[in-house]
């Protein structure tokens, strides 16, 4: 057997490994740019980042629709999970498309069909182009100065062995459609520094949200290639809630016990950029979308009636979400909900092996002769680290993900009392896009 090149994915962080083998001899990057950055040199694409992509409105609605597929796709796969819930699936998906730009083949073939990529190479990636681009443009103040804010980052990164070449067309679809180069590091020689190089610059990009996302086993002497998105959110509210008013409430668990958390209380009227409540009562479940300051994104929370929770999350779709927020209506809305805060990082690579994407992770199979010229590199982790603080104030999350290779009329307020299990989501309000996804079971675990 050929010896094969590992690669793992982290949310937000793509992680490459490799060694010497056999396989077919990397191609020459002849063409690409060396450049400082800091300390590290950069490879990059001569080309420079699509700033207009060429793409219709059918086209971005479809390719968004299947973003928000997967993500519920995934929280479904992944929902056994005893707990709290929390991931971006806009990470995973940004992480898992820089990696599907070298697939090839079969392997090609799994990825897109698992992670609902509908179009081919150049236009998908021209679609994340236009939404990450989209996403840029809704930031909107600093928390460091007002209590009004929403801050938006998202950083792509790849760090790459220094001596190791990769194909000018990989380097192209890096730049044009993420912004994104090759930081060269020694993988091979110092291993351990590569790791925290890349762990400090995850930790920069979410503000220390996240911290530590690669452990010492994940970076070894046979790393090539390390992937990495991360995303970091952080906004108030439209209409903040007033602390003063905040109370030691019940919240009653699935399992029939109860709970004492901080429960929060909505204020009456609508923000001063006109942010206001929507609600709805469904056939088995009550819904509410929470506007941030400036309207641009929401959290919509999803509160299934007692009893229901499983049955409710077995049967969650995208198609479920999308009607739930077409069924909304502006209305005054009587709100009690908890605080809570919680991080976690998972392991996805056995989800994903069985969501289908199979050859990827096999060191026989695996095709990612894209971004080398070489048959050497697999898949051989995938792992997704995100983290959530909601208060008064209004919510910060965060998230990074990794792939490393080796080789109308107002009708009276609606009484809404969060006082059990519930499934949130933030989204773009324009778009539709899910940039987090999650569940709270118990907000004081």
């Amino acid at each position: 057997m050929k010896i094969r090149r590992l690669f793992y994915l982290i949310t937000a962080l793509l992680l490459l490994s490799a060694c010497n083998g056999d396989g077919n001899r990397p191609a020459a990057n002849g063409g690409s740019d060396h450049k400082s950055v800091g300390s590290l040199l950069f490879l990059s694409s001569p080309e420079s980042r699509e700033l207009d992509p060429d793409n219709t409105g059918d086209e971005f609605n479809s390719f968004v629709a299947g973003n928000n597929f997967f993500a519920v796709d995934l929280y479904r796969s992944i929902s056994s999970e005893s707990g709290n819930l929390f991931f971006s699936p806009y990470s995973i998906s940004v992480a898992m498309a820089m990696t599907w730009a070298g697939a090839r083949n079969q392997t090609e073939t799994q990825i897109a069909n698992t992670m609902n990529f509908s179009f081919h190479q150049e236009k998908l990636h021209s679609l994340f182009n236009e939404l990450g681009l989209g996403l840029k443009n809704r930031d909107q103040g600093d928390p460091a100065n007002n209590d009004k804010y929403l801050k938006l980052n998202i950083g792509n990164e790849v760090w790459g062995q220094k001596d190791h070449s990769f194909l000018n067309t990989y380097l192209d679809t890096l730049m044009i459609n993420y912004g994104a180069g090759i930081r060269l590091v020694d993988f091979m020689n110092d291993p351990e520094q590569s790791r925290l190089t890349i762990n400090d610059w995850v930790a920069e990009q979410t503000e220390n949200k996240i911290k530590d996302l690669l452990d010492q086993d994940d970076v070894t002497n046979d790393t090539k290639l390390v992937l990495t998105n991360t995303i970091y959110f952080n906004a108030s509210w439209g209409m903040p809630f007033d602390p003063v008013h905040t109370y030691d409430g019940v919240f009653h668990l699935d399992d029939g016990t109860t709970v004492t958390v901080p429960m929060m209380i909505s204020r009456e009227g609508s923000g001063e950029n006109g942010e206001k409540y929507a609600a709805v009562r469904g056939a088995d479940y009550t819904a509410v979308q929470l506007p941030y300051y400036g309207n641009a994104f929401s959290m919509l929370i999803i509160v299934p009636d007692a009893g229901m929770f499983n049955g409710f999350e077995q049967n969650l779709s995208s198609m479920a979400i999308d009607e739930i927020v077409k069924s909304l209506e502006i209305r005054e809305v009587d709100l009690r909900m908890p605080k809570f805060e919680y991080g976690a990082k998972l392991d996805l690579s056995e989800t994903l092996i069985d969501m289908g994407i199979i050859d990827a992770f096999d060191a026989d199979k695996a095709d990612f002769s894209g971004m080398d010229g070489s048959l050497n590199l697999y898949i051989g982790k995938v792992i997704h680290q995100a983290a959530i603080t909601l208060d008064e104030a209004g919510t910060e999350a965060s998230a990074a993900a990794a792939v490393t290779m080796s080789y109308t009329s107002t009708p009276d307020p609606l009484g809404i009392i969060i006082d059990r299990p519930f499934i949130y989501l933030i989204r773009d309000n324009q778009t539709g896009a899910i940039l987090f996804l999650g569940r709270v079971k118990n907000p004081g675990q």
